[in-house]
């Protein structure tokens, strides 16, 4: 359930809150060349697709962050009691996900920061919990950080129709707003230093606000991209994007960018439903991207 990697000062451990199948590669990628998903198959961590029924599988985890003696979780999953008709998979979960926070030796008092890479239903959904019938944050010393594109785009009061309006209904009211409204929401935009080895940078694209957290500690550089990669084969073929993106073409551009700067730094990737092995090391490919070591330090 937990994995710890070690990037400079800087802690990071999983939090696994869901894992189960998903999409065929087909339905994933609508871009997806016929060969292309065989060509790499074999090149693929085991664990990431299932060799029977052919779907490829995933995860919803959360990563806590130490550092300089804060605690920052990236991320916060589907969440429990959550209302999700558009979305099945994490319609009324009970997932225990707390419980595993705290045998990770995080209890909610003792957060921080809470990192929302974009505001997805499976990457917002303990910001809150249900308290005597109404949704309050579930980490009430934490300072939340949302990125202001994606508050802007998902507020239903705003002008946006989003094409995943579905898929994440009711996600705005339940876990995005209350934490606005109690006051602990930082809406940021541009660039947010959470200290000297962490900062948050736009990467839009799966949704205008999506970011990534950059970790700079020692000699050591991760990248935690969220929804920027869904899967691995994305590394190998980094023009895929999901059907979850919003604007396919910016989040392929954003990719090769991101991607590039990660081989170039030697930066480790954490992709955001990367199972048991949650991190890669890369290298160029030509115009493409190889992974040479898939990580899980303990």
């Amino acid at each position: 359930m937990t994995a710890t990697i070690a990037l400079g000062s800087v802690t990071a451990t999983r939090v696994l809150e869901y894992e189960g199948t998903t999409r065929l590669p087909e339905a994933m990628f609508p871009g997806l060349a016929e060969g292309t998903w065989q060509a790499h198959e074999s090149r693929l961590p085991p664990d990431s697709w299932d060799r029977e029924s052919g779907l490829l599988r995933t995860c919803v985890q959360t990563w806590v962050l130490r550092s300089g003696g804060a605690t920052i979780l990236v991320d916060t999953g589907a969440g429990d009691g959550k209302d999700r008709p558009g979305t099945p998979a994490f319609h009324q979960l009970r997932t225990g996900f707390l419980d595993r926070l705290a045998a990770a030796g995080v209890a909610p008092e003792e957060v921080d920061f809470v990192v929302n890479t974009h505001l997805h239903a499976d990457h917002v959904g303990w910001n809150t919990r249900l308290d005597n019938g109404e949704w309050r944050p579930t980490f009430p010393n934490a300072t939340y950080l949302l990125p202001r594109a994606d508050y802007d785009f998902w507020d239903p009061a705003g002008p946006h129709r989003p094409k995943l309006a579905r898929a994440n209904e009711n996600v705005f009211a339940d876990s995005v707003a209350p934490v606005v409204h109690s006051g602990q929401a930082r809406l940021w935009e541009d660039s947010y230093d959470i200290d000297g080895d962490l900062r948050l940078e736009p990467a839009p694209g799966h949704t205008p606000g999506s970011c990534v957290l950059t970790v700079r500690s020692g000699a050591d550089r991760a990248l935690f991209v969220g929804d920027l990669l869904h899967h691995p084969l994305q590394i190998a073929e980094p023009s895929l994007s999901s059907c979850f993106c919003e604007d396919p073409a910016q989040a392929a551009a954003t990719r090769h960018r991101l991607l590039g700067r990660a081989a170039d730094d030697r930066a480790l990737v954490f992709p955001a439903h990367v199972g048991a092995a949650p991190a890669a090391e890369i290298v160029r490919d030509g115009s493409k991207f190889t992974v040479t070591r898939w990580r899980s330090d303990t």
